[in-house]
């Protein structure tokens, strides 16, 4: 009897990734394929839908010949970087590249949202404000600046239901990828009447919300030839690349929180009903199975503040070069504070005007000091959002790290002792694209439940303990560290204001 297997595929941020998966939980095939992130203005991002489909099929396609038998593939799973604007037309080709969630060019249209309608009635419809990387403030630009495209616009989609509609021919979506636009109301898990009235959006734009462990279309014979599967496979819904990496993790439980270092870094807490923070500050989203929500909190630039440092002042050195030298810094990186906002910042300050810095540097200082302040800097500011959850009522009792931050022995302990709680470290390869494999074998009926997929698959984790000496110094250094991002608020956003002015963007 030939044993059942499953696909799933993260449409990231810097590229596409495929996992063939068993019922058993093992990895069987690992495919990337990598694509450009475009910046034609200081503080834009977009990527081409052309280069994802390409990434996507090129993933996927390798990963699907590593299956014994094509027949063996019982589902897709699809999940990908969130809160992406894809705006098609009648014949479901892109009207322009996609603008992604680190785009931060809607601070004007974010601010004029909730001026208009008011922060407690965009919570009350939504749960969320309107991010500056969400949907509904990119609409406000396109509908200012592009006003053409609406005219010819068919569907809107999010990035990873674009890659959806090129596997299947559905226009779809799912519930937690849904609750990052700003239109989604997540308390009842389906569009908001009363935004898209205000935002003038044409109900037939829109694609269909389904929960993520449902079916949402097949494979179509022109897209089961090109990547050499059998036609009528199910494609679940899937789920947003957090809410499908914590259902890798594990994180589906109250009490359960993943701390993910990626580009961007991630708290995300599951829980059992639904609640918002009023003021906005904390995301709130329908969890991808069922009657869960989560409450989430992003550092912009996690991840990404090392590979700045790298790309700036050490190009052509590996990581696994350089966070090594940190070993040669203590604790505190010798009073050396490092704030994480290269990209603004979400949790728990909402201020896209936020800009990083380099805090009590010296002649004293040397490139050890500095690598260890990012990690430490990062840790911060996931604390930081960590504690902006728990100060909304939500319950969180265990940790689980994950994301590339995670597979780092120093960046491990640093965690651990910034957040003084023991560390599980999330199995190497189980991220995102291995959470939507699980729900696309929910889906396809390989397991009745997410629940069941994840006891069945569950793998031996290991578990990084706080220090003492480390936690000592860096609680510390985190008390200072906390005051310095109102000390510098104002020169911040002088700052952002004469570099938009630089650009043209003022």
């Amino acid at each position: 009897m030939s044993t059942p297997t499953v696909i799933g595929l993260d449409l990231g941020t810097t590229g596409a990734r495929a996992v063939l998966a068993d019922a058993s939980g093992a990895t069987l095939a690992v495919h990337e394929a990598p694509y450009e992130l475009h910046t034609p203005r200081p503080g834009w991002a977009e990527q081409s839908p052309a280069d994802w489909e390409r990434a996507a099929f090129e993933a996927l396609s390798a990963v699907a010949s590593r299956a014994r038998r094509a027949g063996d593939v019982r589902a897709i799973g699809l999940t990908g970087q969130m809160h992406g604007l894809t705006l098609l037309d009648r014949a479901q080709q892109p009207l322009r590249d996609a603008i992604l969630w680190c785009d931060l060019r809607t601070g004007p249209q974010r601010r004029e949202l909730e001026d208009a309608i008011g922060v407690r009635t965009l919570v009350r419809y939504t749960g969320n404000l309107p991010l500056e990387g969400f949907q509904a403030p990119k609409l406000v630009w396109i509908r200012r600046h592009e006003p053409r495209l609406l005219e010819r616009t068919a569907h809107m989609l999010l990035p990873k239901d674009f890659i959806r509609l090129r596997l299947s021919g559905e226009c779809c979506t799912d519930v937690s990828d849904a609750s990052g636009t700003g239109y989604f109301d997540s308390a009842t898990r389906c569009w908001s009447d009363q935004m898209i009235e205000m935002l003038a959006i044409d109900q037939a734009w829109l694609p269909e919300v389904r929960e993520s462990p449902e079916m949402a279309g097949t494979l179509t014979p022109t897209a089961a030839e090109r990547l050499g599967l059998r036609p009528g496979i199910p494609i679940a819904a899937g789920a947003g690349d957090q809410p499908a990496g914590a259902v890798a993790a594990g994180i589906v439980a109250e009490g359960d929180a993943a701390v993910t270092i990626g580009s961007s870094g991630v708290v995300f807490a599951a829980a059992s009903r639904y609640g918002a923070a009023a003021d906005g500050r904390v995301q709130v989203g329908a969890h991808a199975l069922p009657q869960r929500w989560y409450l989430m909190g992003v550092t912009q630039a996690a991840g990404l503040s090392l590979r700045w440092l790298r790309d700036t002042f050490m190009p052509g050195i590996s990581y696994e070069q350089i966070v090594p030298e940190a070993t040669d810094s203590p604790p505190g990186s010798r009073g050396l504070l490092w704030m994480p906002y290269l990209q603004g910042e979400r949790t728990p300050h909402l201020d896209a005007d936020a800009r990083g810095a380099l805090v009590g540097l010296t002649t004293a200082h040397r490139r050890a000091d500095i690598v260890r302040a990012v990690l430490e800097g990062v840790a911060f500011s996931l604390r930081d959002a960590a504690q902006a959850i728990q100060g909304v009522g939500a319950l969180v009792e265990r940790f689980t790290l994950a994301g590339g931050g995670a597979r780092s022995p120093l960046w491990r302990q640093i965690v651990a002792d910034v957040f003084d709680a023991p560390m599980q470290i999330e199995p190497e390869g189980r991220g995102p694209a291995y959470g939507a494999a699980l729900l696309g074998a929910v889906a396809s009926g390989v397991f009745a439940s997410v629940e069941e997929a994840i006891r069945n698959t569950a793998a031996a984790r290991a578990t990084v303990a706080p220090s003492t000496g480390g936690g000592v110094a860096l609680n510390a250094a985190y008390a200072r560290y906390r005051d310095v991002y109102p000390a510098l608020a104002e020169v911040s956003r002088a700052s952002a204001a004469a570099q938009a002015s630089e650009t043209g963007d003022a």
